[in-house]
Order: C-alpha cells, then sequence, then structure tokens
C-alpha cells in the first residue's frame, strides 16, 4: 500500500449494499463515488466490457424496482436523486470484475475494501452467536 492509500470505513461499504432479488447488491452510484470517478464513466467501461457482466455478476434494476427503492428515501419528485436511468447493481462477483475494467490502482484497492465487507458482512450472517452477543 502507498501514501495515498485509500481508507474507506466498513459501515460506509455496507450502507451501500442493498439487497435485489435476493442479491446482496452495490449500485453504480454508490460504486462510482467510492472509485472517485463520474457515474457515467462507470456505465460506459461497463458498457464496453458487457461480456465480464453476465447477469448473476450484474443486474439492471426494472423500472418496479427502482420505483420502490426509491421510495426508502425522502425526497422531491422533482429531484429524482440524479437518476435518469435505472441504475446497475453489482453483486460481489461484479464488483470484483469492475477492477479489471476500471484500471486504476484506486480501483484495485476499493475493490479489496468491498470485497472485504462482503466477506465481513456474509461471516456476519452466518455467526448466530455473534448476532446474539451484538443483541445483548
Amino acid at each position: 500500500m502507498t501514501d495515498e492509500t485509500v481508507a474507506i470505513p466498513f459501515e460506509r461499504i455496507a450502507a451501500a449494499i442493498y439487497v435485489f432479488r435476493g442479491e446482496k447488491v452495490m449500485l453504480d452510484r454508490d460504486l462510482a463515488r467510492l472509485y472517485g470517478v463520474p457515474t457515467k464513466a462507470l456505465k460506459q467501461a461497463v458498457k464496453r466490457n458487457r461480456p465480464r457482466f453476465p447477469t448473476d455478476f450484474m443486474l439492471e434494476l426494472s423500472v418496479d424496482e427502482l420505483i420502490q427503492w426509491r421510495s426508502h428515501f425522502v425526497t422531491s419528485k422533482a429531484d429524482r436523486m440524479g437518476l435518469r436511468h435505472a441504475p446497475m447493481a453489482f453483486t460481489e462477483q461484479g464488483v470484483a470484475m469492475l477492477s479489471s475494467v476500471l484500471n486504476s490502482p484506486r480501483a484495485i484497492e476499493v475493490n479489496i475494501a468491498i470485497i472485504r465487507a462482503f466477506v465481513r458482512l456474509r461471516e456476519f450472517l452466518l455467526s448466530p452467536t455473534r448476532l446474539t452477543k451484538r443483541l445483548r
């Protein structure tokens, strides 16, 4: 790791993980923020490398899913949270694949932090004793 190492708190990553269609995913806009690139650039990189993102790596939210997701936030209809198109949602494997299309040192470091967060969440969810201790 270099002096320019990106330190991303686990909580920040965990807060950006949603569940759609039974899969834990991260949305393109949140990933772009973490990578320090515009969402448009991230989407373009994915579209140029579409074969690397099969349906179990990346999905596009349906209109109904987008409406339901938006309803969880208090925001004006005019704002639309900056969304003109349905977001791309990346599974853990899709996030890992992003490091190959966003070829930068920051992308690699961010991906490592995100993958560690996915693993940590999975371990937490699979460990009933940890959950019991946290609830006490």
